[in-house]
């Protein structure tokens, strides 16, 4: 009996000793499996974290290859547009999330080091075209020398007024042509092209004018005191500057306009203002000439336009070359305003009247006979000489050709008080005059003159002559050759005295025979040509 209560003692403590293991066991089983949830929990944390920063990152990439698809595509193309044309905006980030990022940094030193590289370029390939252009426009400006030489040579050759009509009109072509070549030609880096001698300053307004088509349009009005002149290295550049001014007033107004040309002194140079009442400039338009005439910006052939417009460009060449003052601004008469100022101390000289006068086809300066004091001239070394008398008309030359001709009917009723200038009708002399001795000239009778006083009158009809026999004539037109050439001869003699030859003097050839040579007899009249 004392044997079964010790074993079941013995079960008893065995089983016990179990539970306690098992519920240790189970115990430890729970803290494990809430350590693994925690775990599993994090684990699971984390890998939401790393989707969500997968997808940021994917979404920051697939930005930033936007980014480098709208550079490529949209930026560059502005940039290089805006190179050509500054009013054309560059588009900036496409995300303005990136705005001062790394990203944003990189993107603009590509855009810079592109703006570089395609201004270079441009430079270069801008600079071969000018070097191509500027020699193939001096070639062409000789050539158009040297076809106006000719043409010259031709006109004073030929006697017949249809033939000289013709020249004369071709003369003037050739001078648009030369004009647009050389304009081309300075933009490219050429010089003018030609030296004159000191010149007075309506000259070269005058010449600038006898340029261009529709110069009939053009008024001047010479304000100058002095006989100012522009010195012989700026007398070509200054027409130059005048013409193509000149040019953009006449093909922006309209062909009924006038343009008003004023010439007016200062204190420290000369003035030529050019009044149009054209279309006008925008504000742009007007900044940008004003950009392009100042030459402080080097101007680019792709710049100009197509086709290219060179006007201001050359303006701009030479008003830094040789120190002209331009500008533009809007005309009162509601087009557009162009100055150009002369400096007196470099550009500026006085001339003296007697020994150069000034062209017959120049504005005559008013007079200077004013209530306003006198202003100090500016031109350097100089002073200001009395403006020399009128010379009289030689007695039985001017005088009897005007008596043989007859007073002009418009000028009978001018008023002897009226100081503007009026420009004379010439009057043809009778050829039956030429080797008649005087007093048998065969005018007409005072009373056979028509009396016309009008504005629109017509002119005095030539008075009838008699038929003159063919030897007559022969020995009328040897008397004519005769004079023609010994006051050709006089003319050289004195140039060849003197040592210098003026610009405007064309050679004339030498005539062994009056009667052989007859075709030099008629010279090129003034009022017809177009140059300078």
């Amino acid at each position: 009996m004392t044997e079964i209560p010790v074993a079941l003692t013995v079960i008893l403590s065995v089983g016990t000793a179990a539970a306690v293991a098992l519920a240790l066991l189970l115990a430890r089983s729970a803290r494990e499996a809430k350590r693994l949830r925690q775990r599993s929990a994090a684990a699971e944390k984390d890998l939401q974290e790393a989707l969500r920063q997968q997808a940021a990152f994917a979404g920051r990439a697939q930005a930033t290859e936007a980014e480098v698809r709208h550079l490529a595509a949209a930026r560059v193309p502005d940039l290089t547009a805006a190179l050509a044309h500054p009013n054309v905006p560059v588009r900036g980030l496409l995300d303005p999330g990136f705005q001062g990022t790394e990203l944003d940094r990189a993107l603009t030193a590509v855009l810079e080091q592109v703006s570089n590289a395609v201004t270079k370029e441009r430079l270069r390939v801008d600079g071969a075209a000018q070097a191509s252009m500027r020699g193939a426009t001096t070639t062409i400006q000789a050539l158009l020398y040297q076809l106006q030489t000719r043409l010259q040579t031709m006109q004073e050759r030929y006697d017949d007024p249809f033939v000289a009509e013709d020249l004369l009109a071709a003369d003037f072509l050739n001078e648009q042509a030369l004009r647009r070549i050389q304009s081309t030609a300075i933009v490219c880096g050429a010089w003018p092209g030609l030296t004159r001698q000191n010149s007075h300053l309506g000259d070269i307004v005058v010449g600038a004018m006898s340029r261009l088509s529709g110069y009939e349009r053009v008024q001047v009005t010479n304000q100058l005191r002095d006989p100012v002149g522009v010195v012989a290295r700026a007398v070509e550049p200054g027409a130059v500057v005048l013409t193509e001014l000149l040019a953009n007033a006449l093909h922006y107004s309209h062909p009924e306009l006038p343009v008003a040309v004023t010439i007016q002194q200062g204190n420290r140079g000369a003035s030529v203002i050019i009044d149009d009442a054209g279309v006008g400039m925008h504000a742009e338009e007007l900044e940008r000439a004003q950009r392009m005439m100042s030459g402080q910006e080097n101007t680019l052939l792709t710049e100009l336009g197509d086709p290219p417009k060179t006007g201001f460009a050359a303006v701009g060449q030479l008003a830094r070359q040789y120190g002209f003052t331009t500008s533009v601004e809007p005309s009162p008469y509601g087009g557009v305003r162009a100055i150009v100022h002369i400096p007196g101390d470099p550009l500026l000289t006085l001339l003296d009247e007697e020994e150069q006068p000034m062209s017959p086809m120049a504005p005559v300066p008013r007079s200077n006979t004013s209530a306003a004091p006198p202003v100090p001239s500016a031109l350097p070394g100089h002073a200001v000489p009395p403006r020399p008398p009128q010379a009289e008309p030689a007695a039985g030359t001017t005088a009897s050709a005007y008596a043989q001709s007859g007073p002009d009917p418009a000028q009978q009723d001018a008023p002897a008080d009226e100081d503007l200038p009026r420009r004379r009708r010439r009057r043809p002399v009778p050829d039956v005059t030429l080797g008649t001795p005087s007093g048998t000239s065969g005018q007409a009778p005072a009373a056979e003159a028509p009396q016309s006083t009008g504005r629109h009158a017509q002119p005095p009809q030539a008075p009838q002559q008699p038929q003159a026999s063919p030897e007559q004539s022969a020995e009328r037109w040897a008397a004519f050759q005769r004079g023609t050439n010994s006051g050709r001869a006089a003319v050289d003699e004195g140039t060849e005295a003197g040592g210098v030859r003026p610009a405007s003097a064309a050679p004339s050839p030498r005539h062994g025979s009056a009667v052989a040579d007859d075709h030099y007899a008629d010279p090129r009249s003034a009022e017809g040509n177009p140059q300078e």
